[in-house]
């Protein structure tokens, strides 16, 4: 059985569908984010990087058990022990890759600076939240352009690509969106939001999720606790 060390988070929720889709064993272990739990030193000798999720099986590649971290890692090595999600011609297989990098170098990166500084931030930076807005209207185009196209993100079949970008949007109101002005994008994020594996998915740990509201949660996710030597 495989364990899962995560929090109920976009990078989370990735993994999380991916297991129920490829219909894997799995046990969670709860790292809540907000009380510095990923700072503990048996999640950072899994997770040198303190950040959730990652992942421990039991039987790896090799017979022997193998952690990773990086949410990116994690859909490719599940795919590839499953055989599923990930074309296995080299041309499809591509084709899903590409925009798997577009959600791990831009999705993540740029809506998670758009939730920083629209909702987070302790002051209001009218430049940054005007610039990151605009950027997550500007990704949000690319995916509503290509999905005018597509059924799906990387082309005409269900992938990892779809999967890893999917919980990103599920904030879209935080992000400054109207759905109005995507409906290429709203239709597929329909059509996934309905899928019964995703919706086991992202129920996973939403119950022990709650709102950064106090100074603490705060410290340790944007403070000093964040960059203090573990």
């Amino acid at each position: 059985m495989i364990e899962v060390y995560s929090w109920a988070t976009p990078n989370g929720h990735k993994v999380h569908i991916m297991l129920e889709e490829c219909g894997l064993a799995y046990r969670v272990i709860p790292i809540d984010i907000g009380a510095g739990d990923q700072f503990e030193h048996a999640f950072l000798a899994i997770s040198p990087n303190n950040k959730i999720p990652a992942i421990v099986d039991p039987e790896g590649p090799d017979g022997q058990p193998i952690s990773l971290f990086e949410s990116g890692a994690i859909l490719l090595y599940l795919a590839g022990k499953t055989g599923k999600l990930l074309p296995s011609d080299v041309r499809g297989k591509y084709e899903v890759l590409q925009w798997l990098m577009f959600q791990v170098g831009s999705i993540g990166p740029m809506l998670g600076q758009n939730h920083h500084f629209r909702i987070y931030a302790p002051e209001k930076l009218p430049y940054a939240i005007d610039r990151y807005t605009n950027e997550a209207r500007r990704l949000y185009g690319v995916m509503n352009t290509q999905l005018a196209k597509h059924r799906y993100i990387a082309g005409h079949e269900y992938s990892i690509a779809d999967i890893a970008i999917f919980p990103w949007l599920r904030s879209w109101k935080n992000q400054g969106i109207d759905w109005a002005d995507y409906p290429h994008l709203k239709g597929w994020f329909d059509e996934l939001s309905s899928r019964p594996a995703v919706t086991r998915g992202v129920a996973v740990l939403a119950d022990r999720r709650k709102p950064l509201v106090d100074d603490r949660a705060r410290e340790v996710l944007f403070g000093a606790e964040q960059y203090r030597k573990h």
